[in-house]
């Protein structure tokens, strides 16, 4: 894959060469045959907020902004697309042009220090999920996110940047009191932090957020559990719950939230001076309703 690079920050020298890799190792795995390239800018978060409203209409930054030049039909793929590959023939590179990537290096820090992995890891994946865009790859249905995450995770794997070993339960407890702090409680003073791992590795942390109008409080597992999906999540492996001075076993609305994606999630609860207990939720919420529950809506 030829590169076209605009470095409008410091990147280390490492990075752009696993995204390098990445990129050829992405058309390898996707079957294309002919040669390809794609423009990559790497800014800092002003410029891709710009970028994001000018042609998004979105007012705010993001991690990475995908503009493909191939206009792919439904279901098809730039493995098998070849006629529409060559209609994008550039003479200058000598390749088929895929189109543009824009990724914030501010948020490729930002986002390895929340989800617990490595920088390199994050470059790596944030160019990988771009490139799958430019090939005709989408995640807004749940077949499509599925089919581009089954991509995404076969090129990180083939180039040794898989999703970083899994977080052990001591790990995502001690996430759970690290979010404690960012407790919003000033009605209750009881404040609770919880630490969501999905099934692919990532962890999500969320605190409770008390209001003055009482029934309007979230709880933390609810925050973490909405800032996952709201990223495209939906599978959950477990869940840890911590607090100060009680054992924080979760309310009937937030089982209710997590039996939605999570009806076997193993839950963790974490207080005082480290003691612990864990209990699946089919336990804590037995005889659950779920989305099998009602009528097949096909």
């Amino acid at each position: 894959m030829t590169i076209l690079w605009q470095l409008d920050v410091p990147v280390e020298d490492a990075w752009l060469r696993l995204m390098q890799q990445a990129a050829d190792t992405a058309l390898e795995v996707e079957g294309v045959r002919r040669p390809c390239a794609v423009a990559i800018r790497l800014c800092d978060d002003e410029a891709i907020h710009a970028i994001n409203r000018a042609y998004r209409d979105v007012d705010r930054a993001t991690d990475v902004l995908s503009f493909p030049t191939v206009n792919y039909p439904s279901g098809v793929t730039a493995g098998q697309a070849d006629k529409l590959l060559r209609q994008e023939w550039d003479d200058e590179t000598d390749a088929c042009m895929l189109g543009d990537l824009v990724i914030s290096i501010p948020r490729v820090e930002a986002q390895a220090r929340e989800y617990g992995h490595s920088f390199r890891r994050e470059a790596a994946y944030l160019t990988v999920h771009g490139l799958c865009h430019l090939m005709g790859y989408d995640h807004i249905e749940d077949d499509d996110r599925k089919m581009m995450r089954a991509m995404e995770e076969r090129v990180l794997s083939a180039i040794d940047a898989a999703r970083d070993p899994g977080v052990s339960d001591q790990q995502l407890l001690l996430m759970a009191r690290e979010a404690m702090k960012a407790s919003y409680s000033p009605y209750s003073g009881y404040a609770v932090g919880a630490a969501l791992l999905c099934a692919d590795g990532r962890v999500y942390q969320g605190c409770n957020i008390e209001n003055a109008a009482f029934g309007l409080t979230n709880c933390a597992e609810r925050t973490a559990i909405f800032k996952a999906v709201s990223d495209g999540e939906r599978a959950f492996a477990a869940i840890a719950i911590a607090a100060k001075d009680s054992a924080p076993w979760p309310c009937g609305a937030c089982r209710q939230v997590l039996n939605e994606f999570a009806p076997d999630i193993r839950v963790m609860v974490t207080w005082g001076e480290g003691q612990a207990e864990e209990m699946p939720l089919s336990q804590l919420l037995p005889h659950s309703f779920g989305p099998e529950a009602l009528p097949d809506r096909t």
